[in-house]
Formats: structure tokens, sequence, C-alpha cells
């Protein structure tokens, strides 16, 4: 089954109208016209029946946004895609990545918290709020999902509101976000916070390659373990 698949109707979805005024009206990177951008919700990527669900936050304005894929064509997807090869979870990459290269993913769903991009990179509370109906959908969807790693805050505490409506977290303050801790949600499902692959955090070091890696050995070990 195709991603598209997974979420019927997303790609028209206009619910949240900031969203969809700032898509329209955002500008090019030089080199690209309008023409050349998805600017529409982004869809996820990877096999349904993949065991392991790593959930970014939003769009990227010149990577996902701009090829309709997430985490392709930006500085975040260019850190993660080589290292996600290393760990056995994707084909492998070269140094410039489209919609169309032909990658693929193994053992692995990748979505987005929020579909579509958000000014300044900062969903508000409505607009996550109201992507969460897609997120239980793909949830559904995914059946054999056992680990799902967040990549960021924001995409950790999106989960954790999502998981409360489903009745499986109480408090969200019992799940403080701690780089690569593991939290059993549910009877079968465990939850991964992880520090984004921003090019921001790779630069400045609270991400680095040895980290990613460390965290996708305990994605491993985890899908090993029975809750």
């Amino acid at each position: 089954m195709i991603a598209a698949q997974v979420l019927p109707g997303l790609t028209a979805c206009t619910r949240c109208e900031r969203l969809h005024d700032f898509m329209a009206q955002l500008k090019p990177k030089k080199g690209f016209s309008a023409q050349d951008y998805w600017n529409r919700p982004v869809p996820g990527f990877g096999p349904v029946d993949a065991q392991v669900w790593l959930v970014g936050l939003a769009p990227g304005a010149h990577g996902a946004n701009r090829t309709g894929r997430p985490f392709t064509g930006d500085g975040a997807g260019d850190f993660m895609y080589p290292l996600l090869h290393q760990a056995g979870f994707c084909s492998a990459v070269g140094a410039e990545i489209a919609a169309d290269d032909g990658l693929e993913l193994h053992n692995l769903y990748i979505s987005n918290a929020v579909k579509c991009l958000p000014p300044g990179n900062k969903p508000t509370a409505a607009e996550f709020a109201a992507c969460r109906a897609w997120m239980l959908q793909e949830w559904i969807a995914l059946r054999e999902v056992k680990v799902i790693i967040a990549l960021g805050r924001g995409a950790f505490i999106s989960l954790l509101h999502f998981f409360k409506t489903q009745g499986l977290v109480q408090r969200l303050a019992d799940y403080p976000f701690v780089h690569g801790e593991a939290y059993l949600i549910g009877a079968s499902q465990w939850l991964v916070p992880c520090y984004h692959t921003s090019r921001y955090n790779v630069q400045t070091g609270r991400m680095t390659a040895r980290m990613f890696l460390d965290l996708t050995a305990r994605v491993h070990e985890l899908l090993q373990t029975e809750a």
C-alpha cells in the first residue's frame, strides 16, 4: 500500500486557512518557480506494515513543501537519510534526493505531526489539533507499528496529546522529553523522543551522527523486546 492510500483525501485538505494561505504566497528559493513546489499537505512515506514510525514536526519550506516527500530536499533529510541507511531502515541515497529518486524505506514509515508548512516552522495549537485527525488515521492504518520516534519536542508533545485523546496517556508531565528515552504507550508501543535533525541542531552539536545511530540501535533493541 502506498502512502497516499493511508490518508485518502489528505492532499486536498484546506481546513487550516492560515497554512493554506501561507503556502500559496511562499516565495520559491532561487532557481525554482512556484510550479516546482508541492505546496499542499505532505503525505507520509514508507510501507504500511512498518514496525517503526518516525514523526517529524512539519514540512520544511523548501524541502518537503517543495518536493512533496517528508525530509526530502532539506538539511534535516540530508543528515538523516544516510544514517537511516546505515541503520538498515532505508536504501542508499546520494547527495541529492527528490520525491522520485527511488529511495525505499525498510520497516519504517515517516510523516509529520502537521502536514502543511507553517509560518516560521511554528504550528499553532489549533493546527496541531486539526492535524491529529490525520494522525489518528495513520495510527490505525499502521497496524504493525511497535516503536514511534518523535523527532523534536513539538512532534513529541503532539503525539502525547494524541495518545491522551485515546486514553493511553493520563498526564503529559509523566513523559518528559529526554533524547533516547523509551516510554511504553498502551500495551505494545514505545514512544522514543529524539532531538531534531535540523541543520541548526547539527551545527551546534545538539544532534550528532553518533547520537542518531545510537538511538536507532535502541529502536532495534525495542523491536526485539516483549512489551
